[in-house]
């Protein structure tokens, strides 16, 4: 087995974020690998391309894709029912990529080029109203590149939004204290 750097592992996944290899995305699952944490049979996006490229990589052998993760299907593209959905924005956190343009108590849609297939929008879903269709062939699907920089930039907005939050929260904790504090 081959010592390789886990930058050089995650080059190699789709990058769908979708974490049905078991961890919280594409780089995650590479540092497992890279560490020998995980196995190279996990990523269903993925699917025997993945492996093989994954098993030259490493010097492993290839296994066929653990059918735990999922199964190798054709690429696939959220798609929101206008007249099912109800605005409650409850898609919009989970889309690693922030393919699903909305905002509270308006209709929500898939920005079909970022769409990555990831199915993470279906559970949050409270209607029902998302589904998932066949890519059309006419339009290009993103590219892993695309992908690792839009959930980078979706991972950088969610850390802001934590921060700011835990300040504000803070700000509130200490003029809760210093009211409090008679002298």
């Amino acid at each position: 087995m081959r010592r390789v750097d886990a930058a050089e592992i995650d080059a190699l996944l789709p990058q769908t974020q979708c974490t049905r290899c078991g961890y919280a995305g594409c780089r995650p699952y590479a540092e497992a690998l890279a560490s020998g944490a995980a196995a190279l049979n996990q990523c269903p996006p993925g699917g025997a391309a993945l492996i093989e490229s994954l098993a030259r990589l490493l010097g492993r052998e290839p296994l066929p894709l653990n059918p735990v993760h999922g199964v190798e299907a054709p690429a696939r593209i959220a798609w929101i029912d206008p007249q099912a959905c109800i605005g409650c924005a409850r898609c919009l956190p989970p889309c690693p990529v922030d393919a699903i343009l909305g905002a509270q108590r308006q209709l929500h849609t898939v920005i079909p080029a970022w769409c990555t297939g990831c199915e993470l929008c279906l559970v949050a879903c409270p209607v029902d109203c998302i589904h998932m269709r066949a890519w059309p062939d006419a339009m290009p699907q993103p590219q892993p590149a695309d992908n690792r920089r839009r959930h980078h930039a979706h991972e950088a907005r969610r850390a802001a939004a934590a921060a700011t939050r835990e300040q504000a929260l803070q700000q509130l904790k200490h003029r809760a204290t210093s009211a409090a504090d008679p002298t």
